[in-house]
């Protein structure tokens, strides 16, 4: 079989209707990426995510933005709720271990297998509060060992992680979702925003460009630029993981679906993605989309042997959750 194409979309509901069964049949994204909108309780979302693999295969990738906080598409009633990253900076790393873990396994219930998270953007004072606590906190250091044991939580759920959101979105002083952030600092400056990137560059994690435009590094945003994209993500920071753009309906780009997906694989990521789930969008954006290239292949393959290699056969969940409640209990 021909491989997908280098594009992941979203979906407009809960349910899978005809005419996106049948653009996912005659185009072939990737995978999907799945909101709020489309989460209603569990056997919902498990009846959604298997339509979806019917038509895609059992191997497509699911994504769901479930970092914990404010950042969460499974809610309670439903689902457990999940403190923010914030919460664990400075406790051992077996609590952020243990909650990843027990995220994880909420998705996998249900059929999400990409969890975009860990953010190892700093938490900077004084900047954008768009990072504020789903970052680790302001320390690379900190921040990079957190990052470890999220994503070896993650992947011990069964569910690939996508750090975010490299090179480092921490400097910024506006939100991406509504405008281009612009940040001016020195190289030598952003080399601290690189350093948790650089420390899981060979987790096995694919990774989330930011939609940034760094005056030290290039006059078009990461997302959109092959210098960036070559010198630094894969060169400096070394990172060889399946690289996936962030939302190309965000504000901080302009341009159309079809523009926009050509702009970013020619820059050198691996695959867009477009989340808004308007059938339209969607059509646009898989339209002129190529293949899915052999390095992308081979790091997705890497990605699934990564987490396959840390994947508990038998996860304790009451065992994880008591761990992880004690150690936030000693700082609540």
């Amino acid at each position: 079989m021909a491989p997908p194409r280098a594009a992941i979309i979203g979906l407009s509901g809960p349910v899978l209707l005809a005419d996106e069964a049948a653009l996912l049949r005659e185009r072939r994204p990737l995978g999907v990426i799945l909101f709020a909108r489309n989460v209603q309780d569990p056997a919902q979302l498990a009846a959604l995510t298997a339509a979806i693999r019917d038509e895609l295969g059992e191997d497509a990738p699911i994504l769901v933005d479930q970092e914990g906080g404010r950042v969460a598409r499974l809610r309670p009633p439903h689902f457990p709720p999940f403190p923010a990253a914030g919460r664990f900076e400075s406790l051992p790393a077996e609590a952020a271990q243990a909650n990843a873990t027990l995220l994880g396994l909420a998705c996998a219930d249900v059929g999400l297998d990409v969890v975009c998270a860990p953010v190892l953007d700093l938490r900077l004072p004084g900047r954008h509060s768009v990072v504020g606590d789903r970052g680790f906190g302001a320390d690379p250091a900190e921040v990079a060992r957190l990052g470890a044991a999220w994503v070896a939580g993650l992947q011990a759920a069964g569910t690939i992680p996508v750090i975010k959101h490299i090179p480092g979105h921490g400097r910024a002083m506006a939100d991406s979702h509504l405008e281009l952030p612009r940040v001016d600092v020195s190289l030598r400056e952003l080399q601290a925003d690189f350093a948790p990137f650089k420390a899981l560059a060979g987790s096995g994690a694919w990774g989330m460009t930011a939609h940034i435009l760094f005056d030290a590094l290039d006059d078009r945003p990461a997302t959109l630029s092959k210098k960036i994209i070559e010198t630094v993500i894969r060169g400096e920071i070394g990172f060889d993981g399946l690289l996936l753009s962030d939302d190309l309906a965000m504000k901080a780009l302009s341009g159309t679906p079809a523009a926009l997906t050509a702009a970013v694989l020619a820059a050198g990521c691996d695959v867009a993605l477009n989340c808004t789930g308007v059938l339209a969008d969607s059509q646009a954006a898989l339209a002129e989309c190529p293949a899915l290239t052999e390095a992308a292949q081979r790091r997705l393959a890497e990605s699934r042997a990564a987490t396959a290699a840390r994947k508990l056969p038998r996860p304790d969940r009451a065992m994880l959750a008591a761990t992880r409640d004690a150690l936030l209990k000693d700082v609540a």
